[in-house]
This record gives C-alpha cells, sequence and structure tokens, in this order.
C-alpha cells in the first residue's frame, strides 16, 4: 500500500491534538502580571507537550521518509501511536492544573512510555513490512539507542515522581532535548 494517507491522516491527527492543548489554556481574569503566576505550571506542561508533540511529528515525517510502502499491521501501529499521543491534552492538562504533583506526573511518564512504545512498535512494524521495500528505515535506525535510553528514563521517572516530581519532571525535559534535533541518521540515508 501507498504511504500517502497515513502521512496525511497523522499530520492532521497531530495538528488536532495541538489544537486542543492550546485551547485548554485558560486566559487569566486579572490584567496584573501577578495573575499569570498560578498559570505557570500549566504553561510549563504545555510547552514539554508541545514540544514532545513536535518530536513525535518531526520523526514520524522522517520515519516515513524513508518508508515506501505500508500495510494493514502498519496502519494498526500508527493508529495504536496516535491514540496515545491523542492522550496528551488531558495528561498535560492533570499535571500542569495540579502543580505536577506525584500522581498526575507519574501519569503523564504513562503516557509518554506508551506513546514511546507505541512508536517502537511503529517503527519495527515498519522495518519488518515489504524487507526490500524498507531496507532504507531499518539500515538508517540501526540499534535505536536513542529510543532505548528513553524508555528507560521514562520507566524510571514514572516511580520516582511518588519520591520527587522534579526529578521526574528533569526526566521528562532530558528526553525531549535528547530528541530535539531530528535523527540525522534517517536523513543521511534519505540524501544517499
Amino acid at each position: 500500500m501507498n504511504k500517502t494517507r497515513l502521512e496525511a491522516f497523522s499530520d492532521a491527527v497531530i495538528a488536532i491534538i495541538m489544537t486542543i492543548m492550546v485551547l485548554e489554556l485558560k486566559v487569566p481574569h486579572g490584567t496584573d502580571l501577578g495573575s499569570l503566576q498560578p498559570l505557570i505550571p500549566i504553561f510549563l506542561s504545555y510547552v514539554l507537550s508541545f514540544v514532545y508533540l513536535g518530536i513525535y511529528w518531526n520523526n514520524h515525517h522522517h520515519m516515513l521518509q524513508a518508508t515506501r510502502k505500508v500495510n494493514g499491521k502498519v496502519l494498526w501501529a500508527n493508529l495504536n501511536l496516535l491514540f496515545w499521543l491523542s492522550l496528551f491534552p488531558f495528561a498535560t492538562g492533570w499535571m500542569g492544573e495540579n502543580h505536577f504533583a506525584p500522581i498526575p506526573t507519574a501519569g503523564y511518564g504513562v503516557v509518554l512510555l506508551l506513546a514511546a512504545t507505541a512508536y517502537t512498535i511503529l517503527q519495527n512494524s515498519l522495518m519488518k513490512h515489504a524487507k526490500g521495500e524498507n531496507e532504507l528505515l531499518a539500515s538508517a535506525i540501526g540499534s535505536d539507542v536513542k529510543g532505548k535510553i528513553s524508555l528507560i528514563c521514562y520507566s524510571l521517572a514514572i516511580p520516582t515522581a511518588f519520591i520527587n516530581t522534579w526529578i521526574s519532571n528533569s526526566l521528562y525535559v532530558f528526553v525531549a532535548a535528547m530528541w530535539f534535533i531530528p535523527d540525522r541518521r534517517i536523513e543521511r540515508k534519505v540524501g544517499e
């Protein structure tokens, strides 16, 4: 199957998720700078989630650039990823509204972990499909060290949220920072 509908649908869903997140930001009722202070945790969680969605969109784009064909398994794996990404507005709002309390912070980590797992499943589905068709992707991904580090960090951050949410959130920021620059492995392989 051709990949264009998968790309277009994924782009649309991610754009809607980003729109929903920004609509959740409420305007303060005061006119002084002090009225913005209660919104700081909400805004910070929004920024982190926006960066994450941007990273997913960017890497999804690069991954599909190195892909020639998809099948039904790939379509379902992509829907699995989009499902977990669609929970970002809820997890973001819950964590921000509750000022990074332990349970919402751990819940945010669960959503991040499951989205990363879904991305890995999609990536593996694409690499296994049509052995001659998607070999470019398989050679570009290699051992996927960054992906494995991400899964480990999320797995550590979830229980850590019950001990120290600052450390937990630092792990979330670390993973986002690690992925902020697009995956050059794929760009190099596509350019060859």
